[in-house]
């Protein structure tokens, strides 16, 4: 407030006065800042504040302001929720578990390969019928030219034995192995120059048409079917696809006149 003083010159003029009032300790909100060793403060690096606060500031109350004390997350709460996010890792039995049902899907794996598509050239040779009594038994016959080292021969076996196993009542399914010199003459016969090569024959032995090479399934599916319906042509009289020259024979030439294959 402001008090009056005369002066010499009878001027009156204002002279401040200031008064310093005390705050009520219970009408103000204020933090304390705890003086903490270093050993006080917790690894994230938080210090400890005290809060002081009055909900009903009352000027005649004295008493001692609530304390509320504000202190960061304990290192064992954030811990327990860091460690909420790892994975735990499998136990022994969960292993044996793994592997046990690894291996029964390696051995189902193996047996439909086997059933399916592990059918090799020598499985189809052993159960081939020899040329001659194909010739004479008064039915079609599909002659496969084929070898041992032929990549597309390998590769088509799976498909010639599906058929083989659909129409082996009605169709005679011969094997002859372009190594073998005994063919010489057959190879000569029917223009073998690449392998495999197919020959469709009728039941009186004449030749109705050959597929050549790696094709479709289908193509070779279809000219046994029409055999077996006793049909006048196949729908594929002539068809080459890609192939192994049979002029690599000359290499592996073997002289086996009692094989058929």
């Amino acid at each position: 407030m402001a008090r009056l003083v005369s002066n010499p010159i009878n001027l009156h003029r204002f002279q401040p006065s200031f008064q310093q009032q005390q705050p009520s300790s219970k009408s103000l909100l204020f933090f304390s800042r705890k003086t903490t060793l270093p050993s006080q403060t917790n690894i994230l690096g938080f210090r400890k504040f005290k809060l002081y606060c009055q909900s009903n500031p009352d000027p005649t109350d004295s008493s001692t302001p609530e304390e509320v004390s504000a202190k960061p997350e304990s290192v064992t709460d954030q811990s327990s929720e860091q460690n909420a996010g790892f994975i735990e890792f499998p136990t022994k039995t969960i292993n044996r578990i793994v592997a046990l049902a690894s291996t029964l899907a390696a051995v189902g794996l193996f047996l439909s390969a086997r059933l399916d598509f592990g059918v090799s050239l020598k499985d189809l040779s052993a159960a081939a019928l020899p040329y001659e009594e194909a010739l004479s038994n008064g039915k079609p016959t599909v002659v496969e030219f084929y070898a041992d080292w032929c990549e597309v021969c390998r590769e088509l076996a799976p498909d010639v034995y599906k058929v083989e196993q659909q129409y082996k009542g009605n169709v005679n399914f011969v094997m002859l192995n372009v190594d073998n010199t005994k063919w010489e003459q057959e190879l000569d016969e029917f223009g073998v120059e690449g392998i495999p090569h197919f020959t469709f024959l009728d039941r009186d032995g004449n030749e109705e048409g050959n597929v050549v090479g790696r094709l479709p399934r289908q193509y070779l599916l279809e000219n046994v079917d029409a055999l077996a319906r006793g049909e006048t042509s196949i729908p594929h009289a002539r068809a080459v696809g890609q192939y192994t020259s049979a002029e690599a024979r000359k290499v592996h030439r073997v002289v086996d006149p009692r094989s058929h294959g």
